[in-house]
């Protein structure tokens, strides 16, 4: 039986999302501040740290959606591994900033960094599983929109938190993943008849080099693209906080703030993007977003930081909303366009039993992605005497090598409706 939409069914996904985000989004603020203030590690060494998690999940991630597509259980192909995995996440995430020894803290990071690896994956995965091919970016939106969510709550409510105790934020994140991954399971059922095309159990590694070897190069090209803003992207984030406060001279809290408005208009651009993505085609909406978020890397770059400092408007919540502020809005909407419609596009160049292949494909670049990035930013900063305005110009030159891999794209665009034929009475 082919999976029907429903948007009911994808909001309650997107719990499953909401807290990977919260996870991350808590974990990228503040352990590059715990490693710089507590442990005195300089930039370079920062920036290899907070790639381990990537490094890690780059020999997990891709294995384990092709083992999903294979796996069968009574509840399903992708379950077992988030419930086996999401325990383990919430509680080393919550020891992390009680710990004051450098071994014992890269101990509880090593152990979330794995156990998340190993559920990332097959929730993504639960997407296309449970969404028929010409709802994805809309579907993709709603996740999206949920991981969203959990971002402001990271950056927003736990910066207020933060200020109280930078424990805080982090038990906050253990508790929602508890609950996210709760509701996965209470109301999400897998579909229990799949595609099968042929008798060849799907593969990772066969999958890439079926990508690399075919004659129309769509595939490759894109995910070669996801990896350039990819690079782009967590090379800014992963410094991010130690940005504002080296940059522009503000306090972490604060700097988690702005984050927080980037990702407010991520969430508010996160149903319209997948929405323009099924109007005007995922390509052209993808497009628009790399030159939208290239031209305001460049805008922080080489705007003065008293002007970026220059306070615009107040919000409930939100707060304060400086230039910067405002630009960071600005690129939430761009990296909207761009995020919410890459995921459908990979997995719309395949048919339904490698769809785990194909998101572990995606996983895989990205990955390699966030494993370049911050190292890359990391020592340019380091051997640039600390100059963490560099992050704002070295990552449009990975946008626009993204743009030119775009630009080549010919497929990954919602398949045709099929009807299925009505049974006769």
């Amino acid at each position: 039986m082919k999976p029907r939409f429903s948007f009911g069914k994808i909001f309650l996904l997107g719990f499953g999302f909401f807290g990977v985000s919260v996870i991350w989004s808590v974990y990228n603020a503040y352990v590059p501040i715990f490693l710089h203030n507590r442990f005195h590690i300089p930039p370079g060494i920062i920036g290899f740290f907070m790639t381990l998690d990537n490094l890690t999940a780059l020999f997990i991630q891709p294995p384990v959606g092709a083992w999903s597509d294979r796996l069968r259980t009574p509840i399903g192909r992708r379950l077992p591994f988030i419930l086996a995995g999401a325990p383990i996440s919430a509680l080393a995430f919550g020891l992390i900033p009680l710990q004051t020894f450098l071994p014992f803290f890269m101990a509880c990071t090593i152990t979330l960094i794995l156990s998340m690896a190993f559920w990332r994956t097959p929730v993504v995965a639960l997407m296309p599983d449970i969404t028929p091919s010409r709802y994805r970016s809309q579907a993709n939106g709603i996740i999206n929109f949920m991981g969203g969510v959990g971002a402001i709550i990271a950056f927003l409510i736990g910066a207020t938190l933060y200020e109280m105790n930078p424990n805080y934020p982090f038990w906050l994140g253990s508790a929602l993943v508890i609950l996210a991954t709760l509701m996965v399971f209470a109301f999400i059922r897998e579909p229990q008849e799949y595609e099968v095309t042929d008798q060849t159990q799907p593969s990772l590694w066969h999958g890439l080099r079926q990508v690399i070897a075919a004659e129309e190069k769509s595939a490759l090209r894109i995910l070669l693209a996801i990896f350039f803003w990819f690079v782009a992207y967590n090379a800014i984030e992963a410094f991010f906080t130690l940005y504002a406060v080296n940059h522009l001279g503000i306090s972490e809290a604060d700097g988690a703030r702005l984050l927080g408005q980037l990702s407010l208009l991520f969430v508010l651009f996160a149903l319209p993007a997948g929405f323009l993505g099924s109007r005007l085609g995922r390509r052209n909406t993808i497009i628009s977003g790399i030159i939208l978020l290239t031209s305001v890397m460049l805008v922080l770059f080489f705007t003065p930081v008293a002007v970026l400092n220059t306070s615009l408007f107040r919000l409930p919540v939100v707060g304060n909303v400086p230039v910067a502020g405002l630009s960071l809005m600005v690129a939430g909407i761009a990296w909207a366009l761009i995020n919410i419609n890459s995921l459908p596009m990979v997995v719309d160049m395949t048919d339904d039993l490698h769809i785990g292949t194909y998101t572990g494909l995606y996983y895989l670049f990205s990955t390699l992605a966030a494993i370049v990035g911050p190292n890359l930013n990391g020592w340019i900063i380091q051997l640039s005497g600390e100059n963490y305005a560099l992050i704002m110009i070295v990552a449009p030159i990975f946008m626009m090598m993204a743009l030119l891999m775009m630009l080549g794209v010919r497929r990954g665009e919602a398949k045709a409706h099929r009807p299925q034929p009505v049974p006769a009475d």
